[in-house]
C-alpha cells in the first residue's frame, strides 16, 4: 500500500460530504472509494430500536458500490448541509494502523459555529489506498 497521510485522507473523506456539485461529488467518491466499497453506518438508537422491534437481528445501514455511496452522500448533503445548515469537518485525530484509518468528525452549525454532533469513522483501505469499507459511528 502506498504511503497514506491519515489526516489528509480524513479531510478529503469529510470534504465529499460538503460538496454541493453532483459531478464534483461523484469525482471525489471515485477518487476516494474502491469500486466495490461498502459504507456501513450504525444508525441512531431510535432507528436500532425500531429495527429490533421489527425482528431484525442487526440494525446497520449499508451502501454498496459507487452509485449507492453517491446516493448516500448526496442525501446526507441535502438534509444536513443544505436544509439544516451544517458543515462537516474532521477532527485532528486521524491515525493509521496498517490498512486502517480511524478519525473523529464533527457537524458544525454554519450559523453559530457551534459543534452540534459528531462521530467516529474507521476506514479499511485497499492496496491502492482507496476506501474498501467505511464503518461510521455517529454520536461516538
Amino acid at each position: 500500500m502506498r504511503d497514506i497521510d491519515p489526516q489528509d485522507l480524513a479531510q478529503r473523506y469529510i470534504a465529499q460530504w460538503n460538496v454541493a456539485d453532483a459531478a464534483e461529488r461523484r469525482a471525489a467518491i471515485e477518487r476516494l472509494w474502491a469500486r466495490d466499497a461498502v459504507h456501513i453506518l450504525q444508525p441512531p438508537v431510535e432507528i436500532r430500536e425500531i429495527a429490533a422491534g421489527l425482528g431484525f437481528g442487526h440494525s446497520t445501514l449499508e451502501a454498496h458500490g459507487h452509485d449507492a455511496i453517491e446516493n448516500r452522500v448526496a442525501r446526507s448533503h441535502e438534509r444536513f448541509v443544505e436544509k439544516e445548515g451544517f458543515t462537516f469537518r474532521s477532527r485532528a485525530d486521524a491515525v493509521r494502523l496498517h490498512g486502517m484509518v480511524k478519525f473523529g468528525w464533527e457537524a458544525v452549525s454554519t450559523a453559530t459555529g457551534e459543534v452540534t454532533a459528531g462521530g467516529l469513522d474507521i476506514l479499511v483501505l485497499d492496496d491502492d489506498g482507496r476506501i474498501r469499507t467505511d464503518y461510521m459511528f455517529p454520536g461516538a
